[in-house]
């Protein structure tokens, strides 16, 4: 009776393996997805079936590599799913890049927006800098120049002053000179 079971056990697995080989084949011409998971199910067996079955195992995982079952007359390129994990790399990629610029964009339009915002409140320097510098160094020319000639007036008021002095002292020494000899003036007050 043993030997009787034992055929019937492996009678029942080589059916079980017949059918994994079909369902693996199955999703592949229809060009479903291929997972441990879905082959079971289809198959109708448990996954441990798969997992405690290497070489079935290693059909499954080389279905899931193979390009879809494709019809010839349709034209469609074949995809394997590496070739859709590398695009998906890549997608993954040029996201990261897009941000990375979106948020250069954002922080270099945050500046330009403050700054503008700045200028028109009037608080920040006015745009035309080079024309007010300018400004500057003629209104400090013309300091040096109304400095000089300031110097140069009270050089000369102090030049006629002296002169004043000179000439009333002759004056008076002149009229002392003279009025020697005159009587005083009174007072008559």
């Amino acid at each position: 009776m043993s030997s009787a079971m034992s055929a019937g056990r492996k009678a029942d697995g080589d059916r079980r393996r017949e059918r994994v080989v079909k369902a693996i084949n199955a999703a592949a011409q229809k060009g479903c997805r291929i997972t441990v998971s879905d082959i079971a199910r289809q198959a109708g067996v448990d996954r441990t079936f798969l997992y405690r079955h290497r070489d079935l195992l290693a059909l499954v995982h080389a279905a899931e590599l193979e390009p879809a079952a494709r019809d010839p007359g349709s034209g469609a390129s074949a995809v394997s799913r590496a070739s859709l994990q590398a695009d998906l790399a890549n997608a993954q990629a040029r996201t990261v890049r897009l941000s990375a610029r979106i948020q250069q964009l954002e922080r270099r339009l945050s500046q330009d927006l403050g700054e503008q915002a700045w200028c028109e409140s009037g608080l920040g320097a006015p745009t035309d800098i080079e024309e007010l510098q300018r400004t500057i160094s003629r209104l400090e020319q013309r300091n040096v120049e109304l400095t000089e000639a300031l110097q140069e007036s009270q050089a000369d008021l102090a030049a006629a002053r002296e002169a004043n002095r000179e000439l009333t002292r002759t004056l008076n020494q002149r009229g002392e000179q003279s009025g020697q000899g005159a009587p005083a003036p009174s007072d008559t007050r």
